[in-house]
């Protein structure tokens, strides 16, 4: 079993904040410099541009870095490997997710789901004193994907975030790798039949950029098995209690299969709620 547990004041910080957790050599805390979020940018574009098949702009592929206009509102978690320095001297980043509250999105002129989901009537219909938080550019080095600790910790750090500033909602996009919907036919018709978000909600994808995820008929979906075709994360997403918004998104810049995930902080499992330190 892994052994995560909150740092102790002699860990090598005087604080407890921004550091959430630690696990042996890894360890799970924001980024206080601009150092730390290019390293970050780094982690996204090893990952998004060189592992996979997203298509860098010419000013990224200079820089190899991931970078857009709300990297300078967002706050940045990472989990770092204090065994291994990188090129600054600076404990190398293996694990990445930015975390923009609707504060801050106001600072960036919206969210940037909304360049694929129609996200108003969520924005519009939640109660006035309701607080969200977008989670996207999540990602982490090949060689920790394995290693339970590494996930575990960034979603210890989202929930340690998400209690620090009462947040309501968690939502954002979450990816199948590939531009083919026919061949996501399963998964993306389980997400639709089993998943969907409440019609109040009314989340929808961008009608120019729309994709039916009614792919196959209910009765005819094995849950076990598209739970199984599921990506790591966004299976965490749907055990852990996310819904999913009407249709997907093809983004040809990363070569994937967007979905939208809409997360109420009080209909988080409770399992996932005592794994991740939130209350009950």
């Amino acid at each position: 079993m892994v052994n995560i547990h909150e740092p102790g004041p002699l860990e090598g910080r005087l604080e407890q904040w921004p550091v959430l957790a630690v696990s042996g050599a890894l360890e799970v805390r924001l980024a206080e410099t601009e150092i730390e979020v290019e390293a970050a940018q780094r982690l996204r574009y090893r990952v998004f541009y060189e592992e996979m098949s997203a298509v860098p702009s010419p000013d990224m592929r200079d820089a190899r870095r991931d970078f857009d206009r709300f990297d300078d509102v967002c706050d940045h978690l990472l989990v770092v490997d204090r065994s291994l320095t990188d090129e600054d001297g600076q404990p190398t980043v293996v694990g990445t997710y930015r975390l923009m509250r609707d504060v801050d999105a106001s600072r960036a002129g919206g969210f940037y789901t909304s360049s694929e989901y129609d996200i108003s009537q969520m924005l519009t219909g939640t109660a006035p004193d309701t607080r969200l938080l977008e989670l996207g550019r999540s990602c982490v080095l090949k060689a920790y994907r394995t290693r339970p600790a590494t996930m575990q910790l960034l979603w210890r750090g989202v929930m340690a975030y998400v209690a620090r500033f009462s947040i309501d909602v968690m939502f954002g996009c979450a990816s199948f790798s590939g531009t083919d919907p026919k061949a996501l036919a399963l998964p993306l018709s389980y997400l639709h039949h089993f998943h969907m978000v409440p019609p109040d909600i009314h989340v929808r994808a961008i009608p120019s950029l729309y994709v039916g995820m009614n792919l196959m008929p209910k009765e005819a979906i094995d849950p076990k098995e598209a739970l199984r075709a599921l990506p790591p994360l966004l299976k965490g997403y749907v055990r852990a209690g996310a819904w999913i918004g009407d249709g997907a998104v093809i983004d040809r810049q990363f070569g994937t299969t967007d979905v939208f995930i809409y997360f109420p902080v009080s209909k988080i499992d409770a399992r996932y709620r005592s794994r991740f330190g939130l209350p009950a």
